[in-house]
């Protein structure tokens, strides 16, 4: 995602992508970001930096990284963001904003990629892009082509759990089956497990006070399994390519927020633990770890 963004944002801003994965960085410096399309592959050239290195302070900071590298962003945070500058999370699961403070703002993205190598991406299809920010933070994300709205601090919860219910349903499911995300529709079983976890998130959004973007979670995790059929997840992604995955911060958080409140996710609790069994090494530093 973090190639995506950089790429269609290069169209209309000066971008410094700030990662910690060796071969991407060096990848980009090397060639650009390579970009698959409908008419074959283009190049994006963009400066790059390994985390810690200096770079010029920034107007905007937009965070893309895996959940589990985002206490190290949050170190590191200060020093690439002018005193004035905004700072967007468009990351998924919960407990990013904890870690990163006062300064960063949420958002939510519909836009999806699927990472074919070192700084090599393929986009997965147009989505709207939804934050609080500044109106020209999303006149820049429209100058570039995306489709961007600002919204306010609770609408951008609402679809942060929103997101989270998908995610919750979808995410784990695929990563263990080895399916892309309509391959959930094909099989009974999957489906009900997927629509399963999907409601139990949304529950626990429900004991929350928060109103979710949708009126029926379970018609909706089946309107975007289908709508993404051929998308892979990026749980199914990070699992293919021997990386941490973000299981703990989606269907982990889930069962650690129902806790909270006396409740549980047991569907969730389980997808979580078969994603561990499965080889997820969170919270393990990963030489396949994202820019």
């Amino acid at each position: 995602m973090s190639c995506l963004f950089a790429a269609r944002l290069a169209k209309a801003a000066d971008i410094a992508m700030i990662g910690t994965w060796t071969e991407a960085i060096d990848a980009i410096r090397r060639r650009g970001i390579l970009i698959e399309g409908l008419r074959g592959a283009g190049v994006i050239r963009v400066d790059s930096h390994y985390i810690g290195e200096p770079a010029a302070p920034a107007d905007l900071v937009i965070i893309l990284v895996k959940a589990w590298q985002t206490g190290t962003v949050a170190k590191h945070l200060a020093g690439y963001l002018r005193s004035d500058g905004i700072a967007i999370s468009l990351q998924n699961g919960l407990g990013n904003l904890d870690l990163l403070g006062e300064r960063v703002s949420p958002g939510s993205t519909a836009m999806g990629a699927t990472l074919l190598g070192p700084g090599h991406v393929q986009p997965g299809g147009e989505g709207l892009t939804q934050m609080v920010a500044s109106d020209w933070v999303v006149d820049l994300f429209r100058e570039s082509g995306l489709e961007a709205r600002r919204c306010n601090a609770d609408e951008a919860e609402s679809l942060l759990w929103g997101k989270l219910c998908v995610s919750c349903g979808i995410n784990a499911l695929t990563a263990l089956l080895r399916i892309p995300n309509g391959g959930l529709l094909e099989r009974p079983d999957a489906s009900a497990l997927m629509i399963k976890a999907t409601e139990e998130c949304a529950a626990i959004a429900k004991l929350k006070g928060i109103v979710l973007p949708f009126a029926d979670p379970a018609l909706y995790v089946r309107e975007v399994a289908k709508r993404t059929a051929t998308n892979r997840s990026s749980m199914l992604q990070d699992i293919l390519r021997g990386a941490p995955t973000e299981c703990d911060a989606i269907n982990g958080a889930v069962v650690r927020e129902a806790n909270r409140f006396g409740a549980s996710a047991p569907v969730n609790e389980i997808l979580r633990q078969l994603v561990r069994a499965a080889g997820d090494k969170t919270g393990v530093i990963s030489k396949h770890a994202d820019s």
